[in-house]
């Protein structure tokens, strides 16, 4: 496709009254109510592999715009798409096809040609509205860290599209993440702080606990493992940890009063205290930390 071509095939998604049909350069909002922004950008061979369905690209990069959202307890407004055509006619048509199953709203974007055989770049920002908005620095001294679903599925899944033999259901967890809008909104009103687990929950759990300014305990025995995902690794302490630093889970990690209950399918892994830094035990054994806590980039 050239720009205009897919300019028009952008045109067969749900737009927002604001996109004014893809015919300006700007998206023209009216809202009475706070926004929330949130953007990402996906790079192919750092975020995507080049075997990976561009409809599950598609999907992916709406899906953790969207987290970041849920994590915020927000409503989607919409969303607006920087692309880069590198002239795949299908890979953009499934591209396209990807965010259309997404059903969220576009808003505007822009697009760029890069040279045949270079790795896509491809940027989203989403934009919500409606939202308690806890931020991740708010986990109090005693708060108890909560995750909802299971980790360590994506990682796995990321094994799978690399060539191991696995489960199908941890491959569509690291192609096609569900970002829990729904969990997002339910929680939001009575949790203290919270994100959403992008680069892996011990990573993200440690700059939840610098944000507020205090340490964090959590217990490996704890984490909620699928059962594909143990047939896949199995249920001892490595596999633990191998789940504990995988990304692209996107399940939502927060801090809350020790007596709240949450209102969603959630798992109790660890704890805030006074202090700095993170302590890992199983089952009351200490544990000592992994040379990598997650995903980092340029690391």
């Amino acid at each position: 496709m050239n720009e205009s071509d897919f300019i028009k095939a952008l045109r067969t998604l749900p737009l927002h009254p604001a996109a004014r049909e893809l015919m300006d350069d700007t998206a023209l909002l009216d809202s009475t109510e706070a926004l929330v922004l949130t953007t990402d950008t996906m790079v192919e061979g750092v975020h995507f592999l080049p075997s990976d369905p561009p409809q599950d690209v598609g999907w992916k990069l709406g899906a953790v715009n969207l987290s970041d959202l849920a994590a915020k307890g927000a409503l989607p407004l919409g969303i607006m798409l920087n692309y880069t055509l590198a002239g795949d006619s299908a890979w953009d048509a499934g591209f396209i096809e990807g965010l259309r199953q997404l059903d969220c709203n576009l808003l505007g974007g822009d697009t760029v040609s890069i040279p045949v055989g270079a790795p896509r770049v491809l940027s989203l920002t989403a934009i919500g509205v409606d939202a308690a908005a806890p931020p991740r620095s708010g986990a109090r001294a005693g708060d108890a860290l909560w995750v909802t679903g299971t980790i360590g599925d994506a990682g796995a899944g990321l094994a799978i599209a690399q060539g191991e033999v696995g489960p199908a259901e941890l491959l569509t967890a690291y192609r096609r993440p569900q970002p829990r809008l729904a969990d997002g909104r339910a929680l939001a009103p009575h949790v203290h702080a919270m994100m959403d687990v992008s680069d892996g929950l011990l990573i993200d759990a440690v700059r939840m606990a610098a944000a507020s300014g205090l340490a964090v305990a959590i217990d490996l025995a704890a984490l909620p493992l699928s059962a594909a995902y143990r047939s896949f690794r199995g249920d001892d302490r490595t596999a633990r940890l191998a789940a504990a630093t995988a990304g692209d889970d996107y399940q939502l990690l927060f801090a809350a009063d020790p007596a709240f209950v949450p209102p969603v399918p959630a798992t109790r892994v660890g704890a805030f205290a006074a202090g700095t830094g993170l302590t890992l035990h199983d089952a009351g054994a200490a544990v000592p930390l992994p040379p990598r806590l997650g995903f980092e980039h340029a690391r």
